[in-house]
C-alpha cells in the first residue's frame, strides 16, 4: 500500500464509522475508482482498532461514570446513576452478535453484491429522512428503556446487512423512538464501542490463523489517521447535528446508492 491508499482508506474508515452514510458502500466505490488492490485485514483491523481508540477517548468521562454505576447496581442489585444507559449498551449489543453469529455466512455468500449495497444505501436513507422528519425529539439518551434497548438492538443487527450503516440504523431507530437527534446520536456511537471491540476481536484472531506477513508501518499510520479523523467526526457531528439534521446525510446516500447503482447495472 502506497502512503495515499493508506490516507484516503484511514480517514475514509475514521468517518463512515459514525456518520449515517455507510462504510461498505465507500469501500467499494473508492477501490474501483481509485484502481486499488484490497488492503488486506491487518489494515483492516489496525484502522477499527483507530476508530474503537477514538470513540473510547472521546466518551471516556461517560464511560467512567457508566463503568462505576454499573459495577455499583451488581453490587447493590438496584439501578444506580448512569447504570441503566451501561446496561443499555450492554444488553443492545446482543441482537447483533447473535444475528452475527446465525447469519454471517449468508450475508457473506449472498448480501455482498453491489447491487443489494446500493439498494440499501438508498431505502435506510429514506428510511433516516423519514424518522428525523417525524419523530417527536423530546427524550435523551438516559431515559431509554428496555423497549427502545430491543428495538435499537435489533435495528443495529440489520447493519451486518452491507449498505445498511450501523450508525445510521441505530439513529434511525432511535429518532423513531422520540429520542433527539442528539441523543440518538450519542447512544449510537456508545453502542459501537463493543460491537467495534467484538468485530476487532475476531478479525485479529482470523490475521494471527492466517499468519500472514504484517506491514506495521502502514499498520501505525492507518491507525493514528483513522483514530485521529474518527475523534474529529464525533466532535463536529454533535456539534452541528441539531443544526444541520439529517437531510445532508440522506441526499448524499441517495446520490451514492444512484452511483452504486450505475456501477451494477
Amino acid at each position: 500500500m502506497d502512503f495515499i491508499q493508506i490516507l484516503v482508506l484511514a480517514v475514509l474508515q475514521g468517518l463512515t464509522e459514525f456518520l449515517p452514510i455507510s462504510s461498505s458502500a465507500h469501500l467499494i466505490l473508492v477501490p474501483v475508482i481509485a484502481g486499488w488492490q484490497d488492503q488486506g485485514l491487518a489494515f483492516d483491523v489496525a484502522v477499527h482498532l483507530g476508530t474503537l481508540a477514538a470513540v473510547v477517548f472521546y466518551f471516556r468521562h461517560e464511560l467512567q461514570l457508566m463503568t462505576r454505576d454499573w459495577a455499583t447496581s451488581l453490587a447493590r442489585r438496584q439501578t444506580v446513576g448512569d447504570s441503566r444507559l451501561a446496561w443499555a449498551v450492554l444488553f443492545g449489543t446482543i441482537p447483533v452478535g447473535l444475528a452475527g453469529l446465525l447469519f454471517e455466512g449468508i450475508i457473506e455468500t449472498h448480501l455482498r453484491s453491489t447491487l443489494v449495497i446500493a439498494a440499501t444505501t438508498i431505502l435506510f436513507g429514506l428510511l433516516l429522512g423519514w424518522s428525523d422528519w417525524r419523530g417527536r425529539s423530546s427524550r435523551d439518551e438516559h431515559s431509554i428503556t428496555w423497549r427502545d434497548i430491543l428495538i435499537i438492538g435489533c435495528a443495529q443487527a440489520l447493519a451486518l446487512i452491507p449498505g445498511t450503516s450501523r450508525s445510521g440504523i441505530t439513529m434511525t431507530a432511535g429518532l423513531m423512538l422520540g429520542l433527539t437527534r442528539a441523543a440518538a446520536a450519542r447512544f449510537s456511537f456508545l453502542l459501537s464501542i463493543p460491537v467495534i471491540l467484538l468485530a476487532g476481536g475476531l478479525k485479529t484472531l482470523e490475521l494471527i490463523g492466517a499468519g500472514l506477513p504484517v506491514d506495521w508501518t502502514a499498520l501505525v499510520l492507518g491507525a493514528a489517521v483513522s483514530g485521529l479523523s474518527a475523534y474529529l467526526c464525533i466532535h463536529v457531528f454533535l456539534k452541528l447535528l441539531e443544526r444541520i439534521g439529517m437531510m445532508p446525510f440522506v441526499i448524499y446516500r441517495l446520490i451514492l446508492g444512484g452511483i452504486l447503482l450505475l456501477l451494477a447495472l
